[in-house]
């Protein structure tokens, strides 16, 4: 099976600090130490994939911001991996005029033009730094693996590919053409690094379709230039791929606004919709205990924590994409087992008379106390065990909180309702109208998912009364001006999207969770088990994954890079179903989709699919952003 496009990613990170030398076998050498120079979207690519300490394995004794003071130090060489942006090239060539390292390797995320590597060039001889410069690198990373199948086009100045900057009335050609040509130069940099030239599939008549436009031409262009191809020779030889392309499908996020705007019941999409999600980093701010500071004392302040969530973590592979009240019972189970493993040390301890002592004097004993041995041996384990499971139950309890306070469990089963145009037992307006339930973005949410997901907007007189409901209940009303133009404007070009017949099966309270030993108080909150279906973006994916004639991908573009002649065709000549693909939302993405399209895969056997996105944003960005398309 071909590597994940996070091992990919992680290999080429790994392959820069070494030199670019594929790193050496032996590890009982001593690595070279230097010094890593990033800049923000260098810190962005490499954070989520190394950690600190894999960073110190390599030999990065320090890592510092390009921009920030640095003090010289010159018997060290110096890493940079930087964009190439003005700034950044000028303050390299700054570096090299202060002689700040011994020798300087430059990575460049995306490729640097001509002019300014001549920028560089001259500045180095000027320093008279011409054999210090050891190396320029393109290492074409310009992108963000969030999991083994997602990817982000970037974190910094996400506002500039925005759902919001594309969608803009009143944009420019100039600013949409500098918007498209940042995504495919991403998305340029995302096949090089997996060594693979996609069959490309988009709608028409959309950005989407603009981004596979010029990726076509660009990989096209790439190809033809047979010396400096990125996709020949020894790179992609290895037989990392099977034979078969992967296909890549764009979507723009105007085919489903509902799904971005959905309550969700999953761990992974309920902790980015609630908490402060980022980069696989969740940040929360500590409740302070519950001891009454003396009278007249400050307030305690919050401490905010943050957790990262790896792939090196297990229960948070298992679980992160289980219901919510399942993953509230697994880490009950953990912490029940652990304390029982923690127990055992105890006891073990306490037998021998050695409470008090530390841990190395234990294991100086003699074999009598083989199984002690054994017991402390497996200490470091029992912690990072602990560990794991201290964040779990932090990050799962700060999660139901928001899920009581706010009855997200009712929003949700309400949503899927709607979307499933199942019966609804309460009326919209209540819900609204009710002030215990959620916030009032929350209400907002709700009630553009019925106004996206209904045949017919309502009537006048009926939607009056609801944005008094809503305004009532405190909601700001402008992304739903928003809404209604997109509406009319999708109801010319097209039928709206089907969300299949979703569904939730509430099942009884929760069982084992309630019982008077759990962390987890759950009363009152709905146990609900989501039945699979697909939503538009899996349903897309699949018609054309699996080559099924549908009307609503019939005439879908198709774009084969590797063809001399860019015919234009939607006529697909490779007739198989695809066994790997990637989906690249044009707009912006979420975990809703990721989850969903993991859940897809998983029902067919032998099949991958990627899913990526232009910017990763929970329902309240999307919000924002839509808020602020509805001021214009």
């Amino acid at each position: 099976m071909a590597a994940s496009i996070r091992e990919k990613q992680t290999a080429a990170l790994k392959r820069m600090l070494n030199f670019n030398a594929p790193p050496m076998k032996n590890t009982a050498a001593e690595p070279v130490w230097k010094v890593l120079i990033y800049d923000r979207f260098g810190q962005d690519i490499i954070s989520p994939l190394l950690a600190v300490k894999e960073l110190r394995d390599m030999g990065i004794t320090l890592h510092l911001l390009l921009h920030s003071d640095r003090d010289p130090i010159p018997d060290v060489p110096a890493i940079y991996f930087v964009l190439p942006t003005e700034e950044n090239i000028q303050r390299i060539c700054q570096d090299l005029r202060n002689q700040m390292y011994e020798s300087y390797y430059l990575n460049f995320i995306s490729a640097i033009s001509r002019s300014k590597l001549e920028d560089i060039a001259s500045s180095a001889l000027g320093a008279n730094a011409v054999n210090q410069v050891t190396k320029v690198f393109d290492q074409y990373l310009n992108f963000i693996t969030l999991e083994d199948d997602m990817f982000v086009l970037c974190n910094q100045n996400k506002e500039l590919i925005s759902y919001h900057a594309i969608n803009k009335p009143d944009i420019m050609d100039t600013d949409m053409e500098i918007i498209m040509d940042t995504i495919v130069d991403s998305l340029f940099c995302f096949f090089v690094t997996l060594g693979a030239v996609p069959i490309i599939r988009c709608p028409r008549g959309n950005a989407a379709e603009m981004v596979a436009v010029k990726l076509d031409k660009k990989l096209r262009e790439n190809l033809r230039d047979a010396r400096n191809s990125l996709f020949t020779g020894d790179t992609m030889g290895a037989g990392q791929f099977s034979f078969q392309r992967p296909l890549f499908v764009l979507a723009d996020r105007n085919l489903d606004l509902a799904t971005p705007l959905h309550h969700t019941w999953t761990y992974q999409a309920l902790i980015h919709d609630v908490l402060d999600f980022h980069l696989n980093r969740v940040s929360m701010e500590e409740s302070a205990g519950h001891e009454a500071s003396p009278a007249g004392a400050r307030p305690k302040k919050k401490n905010k924590k943050s957790y990262d969530l790896t792939a090196a973590d297990r229960f948070w592979q298992k679980h992160k994409g289980s219901p919510f009240p399942e993953v509230a019972e697994s880490v009950q189970q953990e912490l029940d087992t652990y304390r029982a493993q923690e127990d055992e040390v105890k006891r073990l301890k306490s037998i021998m008379g050695l409470e008090g002592e530390d841990e190395g004097a234990i294991s100086m004993l003699s074999d009598n106390t083989a199984k002690l041995t054994s017991a402390v041996s497996s200490l470091p384990e029992l912690l990072e065990k602990k560990r794991l499971i201290d964040l779990h139950t932090n990050v799962a309890t700060a999660v139901l909180d928001h899920i009581k306070t706010r009855k997200l469990d009712v929003y949700f089963e309400y949503e899927e309702k709607l979307m499933s145009k199942s019966t609804l037992d309460k009326s919209l307006l209540d819900m609204i109208s009710d002030p215990d339930a959620g916030t009032p973005e929350d209400k907002m949410r709700l009630f553009l998912i019925y106004y996206i997901t209904s045949q017919q907007p309502p009537p006048e007189a009926d939607l009056e009364q609801y944005k008094k409901a809503l305004l009532d209940a405190g909601c700001d009303l402008s992304p739903l001006n928003y809404i209604k133009q997109w509406k009319a404007f999708t109801k010319m070009a097209a039928t709206p999207a089907n969300y299949g017949n979703s569904g939730v099966k509430p099942m009884g309270l929760f069982s084992r969770v309630m019982n008077t030993g759990s962390q987890f108080v759950m009363e009152g909150v709905k146990n609900l088990v989501i039945k699979q279906h697909n939503l538009p973006v899996t349903r897309i994916l699949d018609n054309l994954m699996e080559m099924k004639s549908n009307p609503e991908t019939d005439d879908y573009r198709y774009f084969d890079p590797k063809m001399l002649r860019g015919s234009e065709s939607s006529i697909p000549r490779n007739k198989n179903p695809f066994q790997e693909a990637i989906v690249f939302v044009v707009g912006g993405g979420n975990y809703i989709e990721y989850q969903n399209l993991v859940d897809y895969t998983k029902a067919k056997q032998g099949k991958r699919v990627l899913y990526g996105c232009s910017e990763l944003f929970n329902a309240s960005q999307f919000t924002k952003q839509l808020s602020q398309l509805g001021q214009k």
